[in-house]
């Protein structure tokens, strides 16, 4: 199994513009964090604008090699191709990618965090197994 600790940018360019993400974060992505931050999803820590190889991405739980990314109505067709290819690249760290609409996280954030909760309830069954 890969290390867990995911590959980091080291430019100082792409580590302040993770921070920038941050600050400027969209309302999808606050109402999202305001439910994983803290440990809040049982017990599971998760990140914010990570960045993970070339990409910085919303959401990871690096335990869990998961990472959750919220679109909005851009990547329905300008974006499309880009975050497939970025998401194949991802999938190639070991990482597992879920998507989301922010329209779902905006109308329906506990379905979505629902639906995390099931992957990360079955990461938890296979880790015990290994």
């Amino acid at each position: 199994m890969p290390d867990l600790v995911p590959p980091r940018l080291t430019s100082s360019k792409a580590l302040a513009r993770s921070r920038r993400m941050r600050r400027e974060a969209t309302d999808a992505e606050k109402r999202l964090w305001s439910i994983l931050r803290n440990r809040d999803l049982d017990n599971w820590k998760f990140r914010r604008q990570v960045p993970i190889d070339e990409y910085i991405v919303d959401f990871c739980c690096i335990k869990a090699r998961l990472i959750v990314e919220l679109d909005g109505e851009q990547h329905l067709d300008q974006l499309r191709r880009y975050d497939e290819a970025r998401t194949r690249r991802l999938e190639n760290l070991s990482f597992r990618v879920m998507r989301f609409w922010n329209s779902e996280v905006m109308n329906g954030a506990d379905a979505v965090v629902e639906v995390i909760a099931r992957v990360l309830d079955i990461e938890n069954d296979r880790s015990k197994v290994r």
